[in-house]
Protein backbone atom coordinates (compact mmCIF):
# COMPACT_ATOMS: atom_id res chain seq x y z
CA UNK A 1 0.00 0.00 0.00
CA UNK A 2 1.19 3.77 -0.75
CA UNK A 3 2.33 5.95 2.27
CA UNK A 4 1.56 9.27 0.74
CA UNK A 5 -0.84 10.60 -2.57
CA UNK A 6 -0.31 13.06 -4.59
CA UNK A 7 -4.14 14.69 -5.10
CA UNK A 8 -4.18 16.24 -9.05
CA UNK A 9 -7.25 18.21 -8.62
CA UNK A 10 -9.42 20.63 -6.23
CA UNK A 11 -13.07 21.13 -4.86
CA UNK A 12 -14.93 18.86 -3.25
CA UNK A 13 -13.55 15.60 -5.06
CA UNK A 14 -10.12 16.63 -3.43
CA UNK A 15 -11.48 17.03 -0.03
CA UNK A 16 -13.22 13.49 -0.86
CA UNK A 17 -9.96 11.71 -1.71
CA UNK A 18 -8.26 13.05 1.16
CA UNK A 19 -11.01 11.87 3.99
CA UNK A 20 -10.50 8.51 2.30
CA UNK A 21 -6.64 8.63 2.57
CA UNK A 22 -6.89 9.77 6.41
CA UNK A 23 -8.69 6.88 7.34
CA UNK A 24 -6.21 4.29 5.09
CA UNK A 25 -3.41 5.78 6.98
CA UNK A 26 -2.47 7.24 3.80
CA UNK A 27 -0.12 10.68 4.24
CA UNK A 28 -1.79 13.52 1.56
CA UNK A 29 -0.24 15.82 -0.62
CA UNK A 30 -2.38 19.05 -2.19
CA UNK A 31 -1.78 20.97 -5.03
CA UNK A 32 -3.27 24.16 -5.62
CA UNK A 33 -3.78 27.41 -7.97
CA UNK A 34 -3.17 30.55 -6.72
CA UNK A 35 -7.20 31.04 -7.20
CA UNK A 36 -7.70 28.12 -4.66
CA UNK A 37 -5.26 29.01 -1.64
CA UNK A 38 -7.76 29.35 0.84
CA UNK A 39 -9.58 26.21 -0.44
CA UNK A 40 -10.17 23.13 1.80
CA UNK A 41 -8.33 20.47 0.84
CA UNK A 42 -5.20 22.86 1.11
CA UNK A 43 -5.67 22.74 4.22
CA UNK A 44 -6.93 19.40 4.86
CA UNK A 45 -3.48 17.56 3.46
CA UNK A 46 -0.44 16.61 5.19
CA UNK A 47 1.00 19.15 2.77
CA UNK A 48 0.16 21.72 -0.23
CA UNK A 49 2.37 22.67 -2.76
CA UNK A 50 1.42 26.15 -5.10
CA UNK A 51 2.06 24.93 -8.67
CA UNK A 52 0.48 27.84 -10.72
CA UNK A 53 -1.79 30.72 -12.00
CA UNK A 54 -5.65 30.49 -11.73
CA UNK A 55 -6.17 29.58 -15.05
CA UNK A 56 -6.31 25.31 -15.10
CA UNK A 57 -3.49 25.30 -18.03
CA UNK A 58 -1.28 26.76 -15.64
CA UNK A 59 -2.02 24.60 -12.52
CA UNK A 60 -4.06 21.65 -12.14
CA UNK A 61 -3.34 20.51 -16.28
CA UNK A 62 0.44 21.55 -15.62
CA UNK A 63 1.88 17.97 -16.34
CA UNK A 64 5.72 18.42 -15.01
CA UNK A 65 4.72 20.84 -12.53
CA UNK A 66 2.41 18.21 -10.93
CA UNK A 67 5.22 15.48 -11.64
CA UNK A 68 7.78 17.27 -10.47
CA UNK A 69 5.83 18.18 -6.56
CA UNK A 70 4.97 14.37 -6.26
CA UNK A 71 8.77 13.64 -6.64
CA UNK A 72 9.36 16.48 -4.52
CA UNK A 73 6.71 15.45 -1.60
CA UNK A 74 7.88 12.40 -1.84
CA UNK A 75 4.90 10.70 -2.96
CA UNK A 76 3.95 7.07 -4.65
CA UNK A 77 1.17 8.04 -6.31
CA UNK A 78 -1.18 10.71 -7.94
CA UNK A 79 -4.78 10.07 -7.21
CA UNK A 80 -6.51 12.97 -10.41
CA UNK A 81 -9.92 12.60 -9.49
CA UNK A 82 -12.06 13.33 -11.93
CA UNK A 83 -12.17 16.23 -14.96
CA UNK A 84 -8.55 17.61 -15.48
CA UNK A 85 -5.93 14.55 -15.94
CA UNK A 86 -8.09 12.12 -14.94
CA UNK A 87 -8.29 10.45 -18.63
CA UNK A 88 -5.43 12.10 -19.71
CA UNK A 89 -2.78 8.67 -21.30
CA UNK A 90 0.16 11.27 -21.40
CA UNK A 91 -0.19 12.12 -18.22
CA UNK A 92 -0.50 8.20 -17.05
CA UNK A 93 2.41 7.55 -18.91
CA UNK A 94 4.16 10.36 -17.54
CA UNK A 95 3.59 9.11 -13.52
CA UNK A 96 4.74 5.65 -14.71
CA UNK A 97 8.37 7.03 -16.47
CA UNK A 98 8.86 9.07 -13.22
CA UNK A 99 8.14 5.80 -11.12
CA UNK A 100 4.74 7.54 -9.74
CA UNK A 101 1.58 4.84 -9.87
CA UNK A 102 -1.34 6.89 -11.30
CA UNK A 103 -4.33 5.93 -9.51
CA UNK A 104 -6.50 4.79 -12.40
CA UNK A 105 -6.40 2.36 -16.00
CA UNK A 106 -2.51 2.60 -17.36
CA UNK A 107 -2.42 4.50 -20.26
CA UNK A 108 -2.80 1.75 -23.15
CA UNK A 109 -6.19 1.22 -21.84
CA UNK A 110 -6.86 4.21 -21.27
CA UNK A 111 -5.81 5.27 -25.03
CA UNK A 112 -7.60 1.79 -26.37
CA UNK A 113 -11.00 2.41 -24.09
CA UNK A 114 -11.13 6.73 -23.73
CA UNK A 115 -11.74 6.73 -27.99
CA UNK A 116 -15.65 6.23 -28.25
CA UNK A 117 -15.31 4.98 -31.91
CA UNK A 118 -12.75 2.70 -31.34
CA UNK A 119 -14.41 0.73 -27.55
CA UNK A 120 -17.82 0.30 -29.47
CA UNK A 121 -16.07 -1.54 -31.77
CA UNK A 122 -14.45 -3.96 -28.40
CA UNK A 123 -17.97 -3.65 -26.83
CA UNK A 124 -19.76 -4.85 -29.61
CA UNK A 125 -18.08 -8.83 -29.52
CA UNK A 126 -19.15 -8.65 -25.44
CA UNK A 127 -22.90 -9.24 -25.66
CA UNK A 128 -23.86 -5.73 -24.96
CA UNK A 129 -25.91 -4.11 -27.51
CA UNK A 130 -24.11 -1.14 -29.12
CA UNK A 131 -25.76 2.29 -30.41
CA UNK A 132 -25.46 1.92 -34.75
CA UNK A 133 -22.99 4.91 -35.62
CA UNK A 134 -19.50 5.15 -37.19
CA UNK A 135 -15.91 5.25 -36.26
CA UNK A 136 -14.40 8.73 -36.28
CA UNK A 137 -15.15 10.72 -39.57
CA UNK A 138 -12.65 12.82 -41.14
CA UNK A 139 -14.50 15.80 -42.65
CA UNK A 140 -17.70 16.62 -43.14
CA UNK A 141 -18.66 15.13 -46.62
CA UNK A 142 -17.23 11.74 -44.85
CA UNK A 143 -20.43 12.84 -42.31
CA UNK A 144 -22.79 13.13 -44.21
CA UNK A 145 -21.98 10.23 -46.39
CA UNK A 146 -22.74 8.17 -42.71
CA UNK A 147 -25.59 10.37 -41.34
CA UNK A 148 -27.66 9.11 -44.55
CA UNK A 149 -26.62 5.25 -44.17
CA UNK A 150 -27.48 5.50 -40.21
CA UNK A 151 -30.85 7.78 -40.78
CA UNK A 152 -31.75 10.96 -39.55
CA UNK A 153 -31.69 12.19 -36.77
CA UNK A 154 -28.03 11.22 -35.47
CA UNK A 155 -26.01 12.45 -32.68
CA UNK A 156 -22.48 13.72 -33.22
CA UNK A 157 -19.73 13.43 -30.70
CA UNK A 158 -16.76 13.76 -29.77
CA UNK A 159 -14.00 10.92 -29.73
CA UNK A 160 -12.20 12.03 -26.42
CA UNK A 161 -13.82 13.44 -23.17
CA UNK A 162 -17.12 13.79 -21.76
CA UNK A 163 -18.88 15.49 -19.69
CA UNK A 164 -21.25 16.77 -22.53
CA UNK A 165 -18.68 18.71 -24.53
CA UNK A 166 -18.38 18.44 -28.34
CA UNK A 167 -21.96 16.81 -28.96
CA UNK A 168 -24.85 18.14 -31.19
CA UNK A 169 -28.44 16.22 -31.97
CA UNK A 170 -28.59 17.03 -35.84
CA UNK A 171 -32.58 16.39 -37.06
CA UNK A 172 -31.47 16.63 -40.58
CA UNK A 173 -28.75 17.44 -43.65
CA UNK A 174 -29.07 20.97 -43.73
CA UNK A 175 -27.92 21.45 -40.07
CA UNK A 176 -25.16 19.02 -40.11
CA UNK A 177 -22.03 21.03 -41.67
CA UNK A 178 -22.57 23.64 -39.37
CA UNK A 179 -22.99 21.49 -36.32
CA UNK A 180 -19.84 19.16 -37.59
CA UNK A 181 -17.51 22.43 -37.41
CA UNK A 182 -19.05 23.65 -33.87
CA UNK A 183 -18.32 20.32 -32.54
CA UNK A 184 -15.31 19.86 -33.80
CA UNK A 185 -13.55 23.10 -32.90
CA UNK A 186 -15.53 22.42 -29.34
CA UNK A 187 -13.78 19.36 -28.80
CA UNK A 188 -10.49 19.96 -29.96
CA UNK A 189 -10.74 23.05 -27.37
CA UNK A 190 -11.86 21.07 -25.05
CA UNK A 191 -9.91 17.56 -24.73
CA UNK A 192 -7.11 18.60 -27.61
CA UNK A 193 -8.56 16.09 -30.23
CA UNK A 194 -11.24 17.62 -32.32
CA UNK A 195 -12.01 14.74 -33.85
CA UNK A 196 -16.29 13.58 -34.27
CA UNK A 197 -18.16 10.15 -34.75
CA UNK A 198 -21.69 10.10 -35.34
CA UNK A 199 -24.40 7.63 -33.56
CA UNK A 200 -28.31 6.68 -34.31
CA UNK A 201 -30.14 9.21 -31.91
CA UNK A 202 -32.06 6.77 -29.58
CA UNK A 203 -35.14 8.85 -28.19
CA UNK A 204 -37.33 8.96 -26.22
CA UNK A 205 -34.54 7.52 -23.77
CA UNK A 206 -33.19 7.36 -20.08
CA UNK A 207 -29.83 7.30 -19.24
CA UNK A 208 -28.46 4.48 -17.03
CA UNK A 209 -25.06 4.44 -16.01
CA UNK A 210 -23.42 0.88 -14.21
CA UNK A 211 -20.55 1.45 -11.98
CA UNK A 212 -17.91 -1.46 -12.39
CA UNK A 213 -14.60 -1.71 -10.27
CA UNK A 214 -11.91 -4.84 -11.73
CA UNK A 215 -8.41 -5.57 -10.17
CA UNK A 216 -5.60 -6.71 -11.65
CA UNK A 217 -5.83 -10.75 -10.81
CA UNK A 218 -9.08 -10.81 -13.53
CA UNK A 219 -12.05 -10.18 -10.65
CA UNK A 220 -15.05 -7.62 -11.57
CA UNK A 221 -18.03 -6.50 -10.22
CA UNK A 222 -20.99 -3.99 -10.77
CA UNK A 223 -22.52 -2.05 -8.00
CA UNK A 224 -25.65 -1.09 -9.68
CA UNK A 225 -27.18 1.49 -12.23
CA UNK A 226 -27.20 5.03 -11.78
CA UNK A 227 -30.18 6.69 -13.21
CA UNK A 228 -28.65 10.05 -14.63
CA UNK A 229 -31.48 11.35 -16.56
CA UNK A 230 -32.28 14.32 -15.37
CA UNK A 231 -29.89 16.73 -17.40
CA UNK A 232 -29.82 19.74 -18.90
CA UNK A 233 -28.07 20.43 -22.03
CA UNK A 234 -25.91 17.20 -21.55
CA UNK A 235 -25.49 18.14 -17.82
CA UNK A 236 -26.34 15.75 -15.17
CA UNK A 237 -28.02 17.40 -12.19
CA UNK A 238 -29.83 14.44 -10.31
CA UNK A 239 -29.01 11.16 -10.24
CA UNK A 240 -30.68 8.07 -8.04
CA UNK A 241 -30.06 4.16 -7.81
CA UNK A 242 -31.50 2.04 -8.15
CA UNK A 243 -33.03 2.97 -11.11
CA UNK A 244 -37.27 3.25 -10.57
CA UNK A 245 -37.22 2.04 -14.65
CA UNK A 246 -35.81 -1.45 -14.26
CA UNK A 247 -37.02 -4.59 -12.50
CA UNK A 248 -34.91 -6.98 -10.97
CA UNK A 249 -34.70 -9.55 -13.32
CA UNK A 250 -33.71 -7.34 -15.94
CA UNK A 251 -31.06 -5.74 -13.40
CA UNK A 252 -29.23 -9.06 -12.86
CA UNK A 253 -28.99 -9.29 -16.54
CA UNK A 254 -27.61 -6.15 -17.55
CA UNK A 255 -25.15 -6.42 -14.34
CA UNK A 256 -24.26 -10.16 -15.84
CA UNK A 257 -23.44 -9.14 -19.07
CA UNK A 258 -21.43 -5.82 -17.96
CA UNK A 259 -19.44 -7.27 -15.16
CA UNK A 260 -18.54 -9.99 -18.12
CA UNK A 261 -17.60 -6.94 -20.81
CA UNK A 262 -15.28 -5.53 -18.41
CA UNK A 263 -13.24 -8.67 -18.10
CA UNK A 264 -13.33 -9.62 -21.72
CA UNK A 265 -11.93 -6.15 -22.61
CA UNK A 266 -9.14 -6.18 -19.86
CA UNK A 267 -10.03 -3.40 -17.75
CA UNK A 268 -8.78 -2.65 -14.47
CA UNK A 269 -9.60 -0.14 -11.71
CA UNK A 270 -13.35 1.66 -10.79
CA UNK A 271 -15.24 2.89 -14.66
CA UNK A 272 -18.54 3.45 -15.87
CA UNK A 273 -20.44 1.95 -18.66
CA UNK A 274 -23.18 4.22 -19.96
CA UNK A 275 -25.96 3.32 -21.78
CA UNK A 276 -29.36 5.04 -23.52
CA UNK A 277 -32.66 2.36 -21.96
CA UNK A 278 -35.45 3.05 -24.34
CA UNK A 279 -39.05 2.47 -24.06
CA UNK A 280 -39.46 -0.68 -25.12
CA UNK A 281 -36.49 -1.88 -22.52
CA UNK A 282 -33.15 -2.54 -24.60
CA UNK A 283 -30.18 -1.10 -23.12
CA UNK A 284 -28.07 0.64 -25.93
CA UNK A 285 -24.60 1.05 -25.33
CA UNK A 286 -22.89 4.63 -25.36
CA UNK A 287 -19.20 5.00 -24.22
CA UNK A 288 -17.28 3.87 -20.61
CA UNK A 289 -16.12 6.80 -18.27
CA UNK A 290 -12.40 5.33 -17.39
CA UNK A 291 -12.34 7.13 -14.27
CA UNK A 292 -14.11 8.26 -10.88
CA UNK A 293 -17.63 9.83 -11.52
CA UNK A 294 -18.62 12.53 -10.18
CA UNK A 295 -22.03 11.17 -9.22
CA UNK A 296 -20.12 7.95 -7.40
CA UNK A 297 -21.12 9.04 -4.04
CA UNK A 298 -25.12 7.97 -4.83
CA UNK A 299 -23.40 4.46 -5.54
CA UNK A 300 -21.31 4.50 -1.84
CA UNK A 301 -24.78 5.60 -0.28
CA UNK A 302 -26.60 2.62 -1.73
CA UNK A 303 -23.94 -0.44 -1.08
CA UNK A 304 -21.79 0.85 1.32
CA UNK A 305 -18.97 0.28 -0.78
CA UNK A 306 -15.93 3.03 -0.84
CA UNK A 307 -14.98 3.60 -4.40
CA UNK A 308 -12.34 5.72 -3.41
CA UNK A 309 -10.77 3.82 -1.47
CA UNK A 310 -10.62 0.85 -3.37
CA UNK A 311 -9.67 2.71 -6.73
CA UNK A 312 -6.29 3.10 -4.06
CA UNK A 313 -6.44 -0.78 -3.31
CA UNK A 314 -7.22 -1.72 -6.60
CA UNK A 315 -3.87 0.68 -8.15
CA UNK A 316 -1.66 -1.22 -5.18
CA UNK A 317 -2.50 -4.36 -6.63
CA UNK A 318 -4.69 -4.98 -3.73
CA UNK A 319 -7.38 -7.84 -5.05
CA UNK A 320 -11.00 -7.46 -4.45
CA UNK A 321 -12.52 -8.83 -1.00
CA UNK A 322 -15.98 -9.47 -2.02
CA UNK A 323 -17.86 -10.60 -4.86
CA UNK A 324 -20.58 -10.06 -6.92
CA UNK A 325 -23.30 -11.83 -4.64
CA UNK A 326 -21.96 -9.72 -1.43
CA UNK A 327 -23.08 -6.19 -3.18
CA UNK A 328 -25.96 -4.93 -1.14
CA UNK A 329 -28.49 -2.78 -3.66
CA UNK A 330 -31.64 -2.36 -0.90
CA UNK A 331 -33.18 0.51 -0.35
CA UNK A 332 -33.19 4.03 -2.73
CA UNK A 333 -30.32 6.67 -2.71
CA UNK A 334 -30.96 9.97 -4.60
CA UNK A 335 -28.01 12.38 -5.48
CA UNK A 336 -28.65 16.39 -6.44
CA UNK A 337 -25.89 18.17 -7.52
CA UNK A 338 -25.98 22.10 -6.02
CA UNK A 339 -24.25 24.22 -8.41
CA UNK A 340 -23.27 27.94 -8.25
CA UNK A 341 -24.95 30.33 -10.44
CA UNK A 342 -22.53 33.08 -10.38
CA UNK A 343 -19.30 33.98 -8.96
CA UNK A 344 -19.32 35.00 -4.83
CA UNK A 345 -18.15 34.31 -1.79
CA UNK A 346 -19.39 32.00 0.98
CA UNK A 347 -21.12 34.17 4.11
CA UNK A 348 -22.74 31.40 5.91
CA UNK A 349 -23.19 27.72 5.45
CA UNK A 350 -25.67 25.27 6.80
CA UNK A 351 -25.57 21.52 6.13
CA UNK A 352 -28.18 19.69 6.84
CA UNK A 353 -27.99 16.42 9.15
CA UNK A 354 -30.11 13.25 10.08
CA UNK A 355 -29.24 9.40 9.92
CA UNK A 356 -27.95 8.55 5.33
CA UNK A 357 -27.82 12.01 4.40
CA UNK A 358 -24.16 12.78 3.13
CA UNK A 359 -23.10 16.36 1.27
CA UNK A 360 -19.78 16.46 -0.16
CA UNK A 361 -18.48 19.51 -0.25
CA UNK A 362 -15.35 22.17 -0.08
CA UNK A 363 -17.16 24.84 1.17
CA UNK A 364 -15.98 26.20 4.05
CA UNK A 365 -16.39 29.83 5.56
CA UNK A 366 -15.10 32.86 3.22
CA UNK A 367 -14.50 30.22 0.24
CA UNK A 368 -15.24 32.11 -2.92
CA UNK A 369 -16.67 30.85 -5.97
CA UNK A 370 -13.99 31.92 -9.26
CA UNK A 371 -14.45 31.99 -12.53
CA UNK A 372 -11.91 29.56 -13.25
CA UNK A 373 -13.43 26.33 -12.84
CA UNK A 374 -16.57 23.75 -12.78
CA UNK A 375 -19.50 25.58 -10.99
CA UNK A 376 -20.28 22.81 -8.55
CA UNK A 377 -20.50 23.56 -4.71
CA UNK A 378 -21.30 19.89 -3.17
CA UNK A 379 -23.63 16.73 -3.89
CA UNK A 380 -26.26 16.46 -1.33
CA UNK A 381 -26.85 12.45 -1.09
CA UNK A 382 -29.92 10.69 0.83
CA UNK A 383 -30.79 7.41 2.07
CA UNK A 384 -33.83 5.73 2.76
CA UNK A 385 -35.56 2.25 2.78
CA UNK A 386 -37.70 3.08 0.05
CA UNK A 387 -38.08 5.89 -2.54
CA UNK A 388 -40.91 7.60 -0.97
CA UNK A 389 -38.97 7.92 2.21
CA UNK A 390 -35.69 9.33 -0.16
CA UNK A 391 -37.94 11.69 -1.92
CA UNK A 392 -39.42 13.11 1.76
CA UNK A 393 -35.85 12.97 2.87
CA UNK A 394 -34.34 14.46 0.03
CA UNK A 395 -36.90 17.19 -0.26
CA UNK A 396 -35.85 18.26 3.87
CA UNK A 397 -32.78 18.28 2.92
CA UNK A 398 -33.03 20.60 0.38
CA UNK A 399 -35.00 22.97 2.44
CA UNK A 400 -32.43 23.27 5.39
CA UNK A 401 -29.27 23.84 3.64
CA UNK A 402 -28.14 26.95 3.44
CA UNK A 403 -25.47 28.76 1.40
CA UNK A 404 -25.25 32.03 2.09
CA UNK A 405 -23.46 34.70 -0.57
CA UNK A 406 -23.08 32.32 -3.42
CA UNK A 407 -26.17 31.79 -5.84
CA UNK A 408 -27.42 28.34 -6.44
CA UNK A 409 -29.97 26.43 -7.55
CA UNK A 410 -31.04 24.67 -4.37
CA UNK A 411 -34.78 26.21 -5.39
CA UNK A 412 -34.67 24.85 -8.63
CA UNK A 413 -33.16 21.03 -7.52
CA UNK A 414 -36.21 21.15 -4.39
CA UNK A 415 -38.74 21.86 -7.74
CA UNK A 416 -37.73 19.02 -9.57
CA UNK A 417 -38.10 16.28 -6.97
CA UNK A 418 -41.27 17.53 -5.65
CA UNK A 419 -42.55 17.39 -9.37
CA UNK A 420 -45.44 14.64 -9.82
CA UNK A 421 -43.32 13.55 -13.35
CA UNK A 422 -40.27 13.04 -11.13
CA UNK A 423 -41.89 11.64 -7.92
CA UNK A 424 -43.37 9.04 -10.05
CA UNK A 425 -40.39 8.16 -11.70
CA UNK A 426 -41.66 8.32 -14.97
CA UNK A 427 -39.33 10.52 -16.51
CA UNK A 428 -36.37 10.38 -19.40
CA UNK A 429 -34.10 12.63 -20.67
CA UNK A 430 -36.98 14.92 -21.92
CA UNK A 431 -37.37 16.29 -18.43
CA UNK A 432 -35.46 19.62 -18.61
CA UNK A 433 -36.92 20.11 -21.91
CA UNK A 434 -33.76 18.14 -23.84
CA UNK A 435 -35.00 17.20 -27.26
Amino acid sequence: MFSKILIANRGEIAVRIIRACKEMGVATVAVYSEADKNDLHVSLADQSYCIGGPEASESYLNESQIISTAILAGAQAIHPGYGFLSENAHFARLCRKNGLVFIGPDAESMERLSDKAVLKELIRNTGLTVIPGTKAVQSVEEAKQAAEKIGYPIMLKACAGGGGRGIRLIRGADDLEEAYLQATSEALSAFGDGSVYLEKYVFPARHVELQILADEQGNAVCLGERDCSLQRRNQKLIEETPSPAIGDRQRREIIRLTTEAVKKIGYVGAGTLEFLLDREGNFWFMEMNVRLQVEHSVTEMLTGIDLVKWQIRIAAGVPLNFEQKDIRMKGSAIECRINAGSCGSLKMLHIPGGPSVRFDTHLIAGTTVSPYYDSLLGKLVVFAKTREETLRKMRASLCELVIDGIPTNIEEQLRIVEDERFTSGNYDLTFMGNR
